[in-house]
């Protein structure tokens, strides 16, 4: 008879953690390589940033458009759900809920992670969708006591007419009271009483004040929670809200900063320079800097001008001209000989953003490392504030992006920053 059968060798492989950057939010335009070469040491300093402190319409459409590609993250953070949060978080705030709902629902793991949960689970409630919240809250496995959990699970239980709701409230209550959220849940369990006016300080009061029927429009919107409330995402492409002065020359600058490139042309082929009510030399060269900027195009006689205008005139204009100049060499347009040469000697101010971080952004830039770019020149675009950078740290921002392909975003920060000079 035939001996037993060896013993088959099984041999396992352990599988690599799941990227949780690999989910696109939408289509960006943007390749699966974005990531490549990025430090993760950057990505968790800039990223929390990006939901804390208020961008500039520039930075936040380029913020917008790397966070919601899809593709796999910075070696050493991919996987890190505390990252993947901040990077869902940012979308939240910058009024990309959807995107950020998106990627969470294809991502893995988040019933090990509370970090993640809680971006999913107020992503859904901006978006009306409470009962995928809920389920988000149910399926959570550490963490369930934070005191957001609790309120949460209230709602939910409430809206299942579960007896449970009214006990659970008030553990909510006294782990942390909050006289708000005290207001609405409880004119929602009892049905009855006036619940005061509505609160949309996040996901979780919007929904407590949809359910009660409250007009939502008295209410000052939390971070995220505007373009939820009006049912828009905002635009890939930045925009600028800009009211016309008198005269035609701000007129076009309005359209153009809507996006409008070509009825701003229009305008501008019916003005005559001396003959344009309401502007001078320097306002007709800053609207075709913008419009040049605007369409991508090169324009050296317009960079000519105003570099002629940076040295004459009050120190205000001179500054204006010298600052637009700046903005449009870094796009590209190449100075002449003698504009080069005026050009030198101008005073510009000193840049803020630390010289280490620029110069590393040079270098990622050089080394065409699109998401580390992008995320240097977003830590200097936050760190400045809702009005942008500087036009030093400005032009080295453009320059930066135009030399990794985000030709589209260095454009958009061109015309911020000329729109700043009007």
């Amino acid at each position: 008879m035939p001996g037993p059968a060896p013993a088959q060798v099984v041999e396992t492989m352990a599988l690599p953690a799941p990227d949780l950057f690999s989910s696109a939010g939408r289509e960006t335009g943007l390749g699966a390589e974005l990531w490549d070469g990025a430090s993760a040491a950057t990505a968790r300093s800039v990223l929390p940033m990006l939901a804390q402190k208020p961008l500039s319409p520039a930075a936040s459409a380029l913020a917008r458009s790397v966070l919601a590609t899809g593709a796999r993250g910075p070696e050493g953070a991919g996987n890190d759900p505390e990252v993947a949060a901040a990077r869902a978080q940012a979308l939240v705030v910058l009024g990309e809920a959807p995107a950020a709902q998106a990627i969470l629902r294809r991502s893995g793991g988040l019933e090990r992670s509370e970090a993640l949960s809680r971006v999913g689970a107020e992503a859904a409630l901006l978006t009306g969708a409470d009962q995928e919240a809920c389920d988000i809250a149910q399926a959570l496995s550490v963490a369930r006591d934070q005191v957001y959990w609790l309120r949460l699970r209230a709602y939910c239980q409430a809206r299942a007419e579960d007896p449970a709701a009214r006990l659970t409230y008030e553990l909510a209550q006294g782990v942390d009271r909050d006289a708000v959220f005290g207001r609405l849940m409880g004119a929602r369990l009892t049905g009855t009483g006036d619940p005061g006016a509505a609160s949309v300080r996040n996901g979780l009061d919007l929904a407590l004040s949809r359910s009660l029927g409250l007009d939502l429009t008295t209410a000052e919107p939390g971070p995220g929670v505007g373009p939820a409330l009006s049912g828009e995402v905002p635009p890939p492409q930045a925009r600028w809200p800009m009211i016309a002065t008198e005269g035609p020359v701000s007129a076009a600058m309005a359209v153009l900063a809507q996006g409008d490139i070509a009825l701003a042309e229009g305008v501008r082929g019916t003005l005559v320079q001396d003959e344009v009510p309401q502007a001078g030399a320097l306002d007709l060269a800053l609207l075709d800097a913008l419009i040049a900027a605007a369409s991508g195009r090169q324009d050296r006689p317009t960079l000519d001008r105003l570099v002629e205008r940076g040295g004459v005139g009050e120190a205000r204009n001179r500054r204006r001209a010298q600052e637009a100049a700046l903005l449009l060499a870094a796009l590209g347009t190449p100075l002449g000989p003698q504009a080069r040469g005026e050009f030198v000697s101008f005073n510009l101010a000193a840049p803020k953003a630390p010289v280490a971080r620029s110069f590393a952004m040079d270098q990622a830039a050089a080394a065409r490392l699109t998401g580390e770019t992008a995320l240097l020149a977003l830590w200097t675009s936050a760190e400045a504030g809702p009005g942008g950078p500087g036009a030093a740290d400005r032009a080295r921002i453009i320059a930066a992006l135009s030399a990794v392909g985000l030709a589209d975003h260095a454009r958009a920060f061109a015309v911020e920053g000329l729109l700043a000079l009007r």
